[in-house]
């Protein structure tokens, strides 16, 4: 029985490799900051209350103001739909937050279906190419944009990645490790399944 203890041990191996190059894939995606020009910023959506974005949702929202002021692209979606019986979308609060503090409203757009990440971009994608735009920078926690770019290639948006660097995502060390491991997961159940797996992130 020597040789099921081997196959076992090296399925072992294989998994734990698998997920320490995805965990590093995930790290490594998150320190990146891309200043190219594209056509658009994307704000992925987060909790709103009434119209009102999360701290987590509204770091993002200021990090994306912060790229169209540096000229990085000439307009900012959001994008993200809304549960039963709320009054605003994630997108729709993302766009009323960004014009309350100064953005023409020509240069911001929302995107208001997709209850979770995959769905959003799916969304996006068709949007997107309407107006003839084909590049865009994502703007989310820096451990989200791992997926999130992987999603978004694989609707066909050339895309690339400028994390929000405030909120709870990057608080600690510990909580960091906690979203690694999070994304981590998350990131492989997407390419078993192509399904999403977003969890629940603090409303803060």
């Amino acid at each position: 029985m020597k040789w099921v203890r081997r196959v076992l041990v090296g399925a072992v191996g294989v998994v734990v490799l698998v997920v320490g190059v995805t965990a590093f894939h995930v790290w490594s995606v998150a320190r990146q900051d891309h200043r190219g020009k594209v056509d658009a910023i994307v704000v992925l959506g987060a909790s709103q209350f009434d119209g009102r974005p999360s701290s987590i949702f509204g770091n993002r929202l200021d990090h994306a103001a912060r790229l169209l002021k540096a000229g990085v692209a000439p307009r900012i979606i959001t994008v993200g739909g809304g549960l039963s019986g709320d009054r605003f979308t994630e997108a729709a609060a993302g766009k009323r937050y960004l014009e309350k503090y100064g953005q023409p409203p020509d240069k911001v757009f929302a995107v208001e279906v997709g209850h979770d990440t995959l769905q959003s971009l799916k969304s996006l994608a068709p949007f997107m190419k309407s107006h003839g735009w084909h590049t865009a920078v994502l703007v989310t926690d820096p451990w989200h944009e791992a997926r999130s770019r992987r999603m978004a290639r694989d609707q066909g948006i050339k895309a690339t990645t400028s994390p929000s660097r405030s909120g709870p995502a990057v608080a600690t060390r510990a909580t960091q490790a906690r979203y690694i491991a999070r994304e981590t997961a998350a990131y492989l159940y997407y390419e078993i399944f192509r399904r999403s797996a977003d969890f629940q992130a603090p409303a803060a």
